[in-house]
């Protein structure tokens, strides 16, 4: 589970996360939407103990990540929009490094890299130089390297990025696999599809604030629009927010 209360991010004078209260529960997708600058990644760096929030509290599984970030992270698994990767090492020493970082013995994550490197058939590819790896092979190899220690939170920014269409297809069964086996899995993407076919819940946030939030259906219906796309409301909540600032 995470838990965000009075979550708040500034840098000087401009407030990039306003007051944010949002609950990712156990066994669920949580979708995070909103425009480029919205805040989702500044929240999601928060979450994951790599930026400090100015206020408020951000727990998982029940744990504050600012008091005791080593035992927060111990228990989630992290994919960044942006990842680096030591491109010299192969893709197996990569991750035996990763399973170290995580104070998880080999022994006890090799059963499930196996699974999920010919899950994306990159098995073959393990003892190769991750710098002959293609972009998606990347993307593939991070995903793996953040689920090897079988984490109970899942935090994952654009996890489509490079991938191509049935890669792509791949993850969105992993999210809902992940998520079925009690998993919470709290992810951002600019593709609204996306976030429609995984998502259980949706927050979409836009100038640092949560504008909506519930299930797909939810937001349609709140926002006068049952049976629309996703993509139609999501606009329309972001025109009416920055309409509502321009006016105030």
């Amino acid at each position: 589970m995470i838990e965000i209360l009075g979550l708040t991010k500034k840098y000087g004078d401009f407030t990039a996360v306003d007051r944010i209260d949002l609950v990712a529960p156990a066994g669920r997708v949580m979708g995070f939407l909103g425009p480029n600058g919205a805040g989702k990644t500044t929240t999601i760096r928060i979450i994951a103990g790599l930026s400090m929030p100015t206020l408020g509290t951000v727990r998982v599984n029940e744990i504050d990540v600012v008091e005791n970030p080593i035992a927060a992270k111990a228990s989630m698994g992290y994919i960044p929009d942006r990842p680096f990767l030591y491109e010299k090492l192969t893709g197996r020493e990569l991750l035996r490094f990763v399973a170290d970082l995580y104070r998880a013995p080999w022994s006890r994550c090799v059963e499930r890299v196996d699974y999920l490197a010919h899950y994306f058939e990159l098995a073959d590819w393990l003892d190769a130089r991750i710098e002959n790896y293609s972009h998606g092979m990347k993307q593939k190899l991070v995903l793996i390297a953040a689920l090897l220690h079988d984490p109970s939170v899942i935090v994952i920014d654009e996890p489509m990025v490079g991938l191509d269409v049935f890669a792509q297809k791949q993850v969105r069964k992993l999210i809902r696999d992940e998520a079925a086996r009690g998993k919470t899995v709290f992810l951002t993407t600019h593709t609204l599809s996306v976030a429609e076919a995984v998502c259980d819940e949706i927050a979409i946030l836009h100038r640092g604030r949560i504008v909506a939030s519930g299930s797909s259906d939810e937001i349609k219906s709140a926002a006068g629009q049952p049976g629309s796309a996703l993509e139609d409301v999501f606009l329309q909540l972001t025109e009416e927010s920055t309409d509502g600032a321009a006016d105030s």
